[in-house]
């Protein structure tokens, strides 16, 4: 049975924070930290959007793509790290404010910044199986960083959402195979009841980054028998601008490979929602016979690598507005309005 995506979405949220104007408050050179991580500015969620918000707002552009109604979804399955409740569910949230009835499995997924892509698998396998006709993955995070931390330069905000049916005609990248590839590497977390994340400083690149994507990478094109002059496209996790650069090219991509679905360095590290912003990007312009290749990754630590291939269907079905564009559409916050729309200055009660 074909199974692949039939309709994706992406949300990114207006207001940007510059990487300069962070590195001014810690008196920092912010020409020097922006250079070293291939970062300029990140998306900053306002005050009232959150994780589920996120969800929403991408879930309903894919389902526009789609062309179908909310209805007919049968899974859905939201990953974050942000979820806005410790003990209530996103994606039950996300179902409601999309009209889905009441028929439908649901549950929240939290694996650092690949829950996203192990919703898509779980997905996945439900369609390959006919358990569901439809099935909605998202993945989308307002990531916390410690203020003054090198994390309050890359945490930002945004997600992506992707249907999955089985329906041959209505499928725009059919999903071909999945691997992943998971160890017990602690090299980012957060306790129950801190407020922010802590991390292993560099240990987070060599073992944890570049262990896992290159070797989910390198074992899925193996399983597929394809190398990277097979594919057209290639996402890959991006906490900066310099980490899936690297690791593109340890792996055998050229820079044209990852151009378009590298958005980092305009919007920060989406956590959960990265790899699939990416993805929902090369989507944007990719053409029926490309293959792409997606490797998701998250701390603790896995990654999740995808192959899939894009069928005739694109051409009539895609984003009304393309990722790149929408995301131009920004406003400048400066640091004391980015602490309160991202609640680091608490207030009596909190």
């Amino acid at each position: 049975m074909n199974v692949g995506i039939v309709g994706y979405g992406a949300y990114i949220p207006k207001k940007r924070i510059t990487v300069e104007e962070i590195a001014r408050v810690w008196k920092k050179d912010g020409k020097k930290i922006s250079a070293g991580i291939g970062v300029k500015e990140k998306a900053v969620a306002s005050w009232d959007e959150d994780a589920a918000t996120i969800a929403v707002e991408a879930a309903r552009l894919a389902l526009d793509v789609a062309h179908i109604g909310a209805e007919k979804i049968d899974a859905i399955y939201v990953g974050s790290e942000s979820h806005p409740y410790a003990v209530k569910t996103t994606s039950s949230i996300v179902g409601e404010a999309l009209n889905a009835g009441q028929d439908y499995m649901c549950a929240d997924l939290e694996f650092a910044c690949k829950a996203g892509t192990a919703g898509l698998q779980i997905v996945y396998g439900f369609a390959k199986a006919g358990m569901i006709r439809y099935g909605l993955a998202i993945g989308a995070d307002t990531a916390q960083g410690r203020p003054g931390d090198a994390l309050e330069f890359t945490a930002g905000s945004g997600g992506a959402a992707f249907i999955v049916g089985s329906k041959k005609e209505e499928i725009i990248a059919e999903i071909n195979d999945t691997y992943s590839f998971t160890t017990d590497t602690p090299d980012f977390w957060r306790r129950q009841h801190a407020q922010f994340p802590r991390h292993a400083g560099r240990f987070t690149g060599e073992p944890a980054y570049f262990k896992h994507v290159v070797s989910a990478s390198k074992n899925m094109m193996k399983k597929a028998g394809m190398e990277p002059k097979d594919f057209d496209y290639a996402v890959f996790h991006q906490p900066n601008g310099k980490f899936p650069v690297r690791a593109a090219k340890i792996l055998g991509f050229r820079d044209q490979h990852i151009k378009q679905g590298l958005l980092t360095p305009t919007i920060g590290n989406t956590y959960s929602g990265a790899s699939m912003v990416g993805l929902a990007s090369v989507l944007d312009i990719a053409k029926a016979g490309d293959k792409v290749l997606v490797t998701s990754y998250g701390s603790g630590a896995g990654s999740d690598a995808f192959i899939l291939t894009v069928t005739k269907n694109i051409e009539k079905k895609r984003a009304k507005v393309p990722l790149l564009e929408a995301i131009k559409e920004k406003e400048y916050v400066d640091y004391a309005q980015y602490a309160i729309h991202r609640k680091k200055i608490k207030t009596l009660g909190e």
